[in-house]
């Protein structure tokens, strides 16, 4: 049975002082959960956010890492870096990095790769824009986002991979796709990777993403496809991220 997975995406938030309080309530209030709980945060964060969880079973994860390995590459920060500061997991192909910074799908599936390299587990994002899913185009364009990694990786390596589902227009709008639509693009990417290898695509974590709350939470973990959710802005109020863990758990 696949283990339930929350993952909280900080995004361009935070300070030492907001960190070490929203840390704090989370320690306290996630002790005695079965689900794995993942908090992602700026790269600045990340020295002192392992130290603060360390021995606490929540995992850290970095947004996004580069397609580089290393060089002279200025702003950059690379697989191996993260990797040295106790990172477990790490956004990649998230639909703001693709449609704000131009990420490919070929890059996106270069990423994954590099993360894999150094031994932590990538968090494919994939999801479609509203004018793509009232083309009834959400099938193809999120195939088409698994198949570039599933093609650079290959299926053996994608068991160790996490597929998060985010519509794109429902990320921070407030709007939640219901949980029969997340439910039927989750089962078609599970379907998806079941054609190459039908035992990793039963262990393969797939989470939903797209203004979840704590309200919306329990019916969405409930669909026998979907393992969990990645979480935007409710992952920075403690009552609301616990209230989602709890739900998952």
């Amino acid at each position: 049975m696949r283990k339930k997975l929350v993952a909280g995406n900080w995004k361009m938030h935070g300070n030492l002082q907001f960190n070490a309080s929203l840390l704090d309530g989370l320690i306290s209030g996630l002790s005695g959960l079965q689900c794995e709980v993942v908090v992602c945060v700026p790269y600045p964060y990340m020295a002192q956010v392992s130290q603060k969880l360390s021995g606490t079973g929540i995992r850290v994860g970095a947004q996004n890492v580069s397609e580089y390995q290393q060089g002279a590459f200025t702003g950059e920060v690379s697989a191996s870096m993260l990797g040295e500061f106790g990172c477990d997991y790490v956004l990649v192909g998230h639909s703001e990095r693709r449609t704000l910074f131009g990420e490919t799908d070929e890059v996106v599936a270069v990423k994954c790769k590099n993360v894999l390299q150094y031994g932590m587990r990538p968090v494919l994002c994939v999801g479609e824009t509203l004018a793509e899913r009232e083309s009834g185009k959400t099938d193809e364009v999120v195939a088409r986002q698994v198949d570039a990694v599933l093609s650079v990786i290959g299926v053996k390596e994608f068991e160790k991979v996490v597929v998060a589902y985010e519509p794109v227009w429902a990320i921070g709008t407030g709007v939640t796709a219901t949980p029969r639509q997340a439910q039927e693009v989750h089962a078609a990417i599970r379907a998806q990777v079941a054609v190459q290898d039908m035992v990793v695509a039963a262990g393969l974590t797939i989470l939903y993403g797209g203004s979840v709350k704590p309200q919306t939470a329990a019916e969405l973990f409930g669909q026998p496809d979907i393992d969990g959710g990645l979480i935007g802005g409710a992952a920075l109020v403690v009552d609301d991220f616990l209230a989602i863990c709890h739900a998952a758990n």
